[in-house]
């Protein structure tokens, strides 16, 4: 055993090193998230959700760093990498939709106009929804109609929609 640790001694300090960088990484994205989060009055379930998608990045960013402290030639890398994303690309080719909504519901974490509690208007020819935002969750937003129906909106639609905010914390008119 103490064979061993004297050998790949290098590759156990680099991988602590890496290990510490990375936790370090994710301790201060959290700390920024959260202090986002609470700047812009987000929900704090959402909050959680993108701290977690930024945690799964940087793990696989750790684990990819590590097989070159661990000494795997870019060929092997290269390999691997493409017959995971070849499989993954055919799997999530049949749920693209759910990624859609994902990578929405990330891009309106942070760049999202309206609040829990907004009214707001769809403008969609179809189906035209005048609502108040009573969720938003990572999939999905959860409208409250006029009428007291519940709706579920997709995130993905409410950034390819014009959206029109009605009135500002209206969530007193749902009482």
């Amino acid at each position: 055993m103490l064979e061993f640790f004297n050998t790949h001694k290098s590759e156990i300090i680099n991988s602590f090193i890496v290990f510490i960088i990375l936790m370090t990484a994710y301790f201060v994205v959290k700390i920024t998230i959260r202090k986002i989060g609470q700047k812009n009055n987000i929900n704090v379930q959402r909050v959680s959700l993108i701290t977690r998608y930024i945690g799964f990045g940087l793990m696989f960013i750790g684990f990819l760093i590590e097989g070159f402290v661990l000494g795997f030639d870019i060929s092997d890398i290269s390999l691997v990498f493409s017959s995971v994303f070849a499989i993954l690309g055919i799997a999530l080719f049949a749920i693209w939709s759910i990624l859609s909504n994902i990578t929405s519901g990330v891009i309106m974490f942070f760049s999202f106009p309206y609040k829990v509690g907004d009214k707001i208007e769809i403008h969609d020819k179809d189906f035209p929804i005048t609502a108040i935002i009573e969720d938003i969750r990572a999939f999905h937003l959860h409208l409250r109609l006029e009428n007291g129906d519940l709706v579920t909106y997709p995130n993905n639609l409410m950034l390819q929609k014009a959206v029109t905010l009605v009135q500002k914390d209206a969530i007193g008119d749902l009482l």
